[in-house]
């Protein structure tokens, strides 16, 4: 993948992104990083520690979070995207779903859009894509962070989400996004129980088949909870499990907070299967 002049090589090792959040309300880490210089500081800990990709959000999309305003996230998202594309290189990746933020963040050093809403949110959203030559990332959910955990159901969860990412990908390349700067996401947690969620990663391999960069998001997710009946802070290897079968059955790209034993998990893991 080329993403606005920088390099991701898929298919020799997995790659692993580390997760950002300058939020107040993230579920497992709000509040931490809001300040320019301890986001800093904690992305080039992750770069250290393995991670090819930082993914920087400025908006919770944890279950019932609610939304903010256009300006707030980009006080919080831009200065973080700029101060990291000047001292790391590695790939930055920005979580939203506002065109204007993405705009924004592109413009200040990142590289990938991770588009939570799968370019469904505003229609402009393709267009910055397209015409700023950015990755993107498509993630599956139902409904939206507020709604997404009232009871979903599913006839298949695996052939429903597999579908519903082929058509956005068809979709995202009609509007202008190469097929080549496009990875799917099907979106463990947002608008699953506990049983879809293990439902997609027993199946994973059935994503293949898109014929795309797959990236998996399982880190410290409640479903990893309730399995294990742990609470958020002792999920580390729940969360390096999954990524471990994740890695086995085709995943590329995987999204953690805990960089250092999840990249030497995938390390392990890519010496058995790549």
């Amino acid at each position: 993948m080329n993403c606005r002049g920088k390099t991701l090589t898929l298919g020799i090792q997995t790659h692993v992104m580390g997760i950002l959040n300058v939020t107040p309300d993230s579920f497992s880490d709000g509040g931490r990083y809001l300040d320019v210089q301890q986001a800093l500081m904690h992305a080039e800990m992750m770069v250290a520690e393995g991670a090819t990709l930082i993914d920087i959000g400025g908006e919770s999309s944890r279950p019932g979070a609610s939304p903010v305003s256009i300006d707030e996230e980009l006080e919080r998202v831009v200065p973080v995207v700029r101060a990291l594309s000047n001292a790391v290189d590695v790939l930055i990746s920005v979580d939203t779903s506002k065109p204007e933020v993405a705009h924004h963040a592109l413009e200040a050093g990142a590289h990938i859009v991770n588009d939570i809403t799968a370019l469904c949110g505003d229609p402009a959203m393709a267009r910055v894509v397209a015409e700023m030559e950015a990755g993107v990332v498509l993630m599956h959910m139902r409904g939206t962070p507020r709604t997404m955990q009232k009871a979903p159901q599913y006839g298949d969860v695996v052939n429903e989400v597999c579908s519903w990412l082929k058509e956005k990908a068809q979709n995202a390349e009609a509007r202008g996004i190469a097929a080549e700067r496009i990875i799917v996401d099907p979106g463990i947690g947002f608008g699953k129980t506990t049983k879809h969620n293990l439902e997609i990663l027993k199946r994973l391999s059935e994503f293949r088949e898109l014929d795309k960069p797959l990236l998996v998001g399982t880190s410290r997710k409640s479903f990893i909870g309730n399995v294990l009946e742990v609470p958020v802070t002792e999920r580390v290897e729940g969360t390096a499990a999954t990524v471990c079968w994740a890695i086995a059955h085709g995943a590329d790209i995987v999204r953690v907070h805990d960089v250092k034993a999840n990249v030497r998990a995938a390390q392990m893991t890519d010496a058995l299967y790549r």
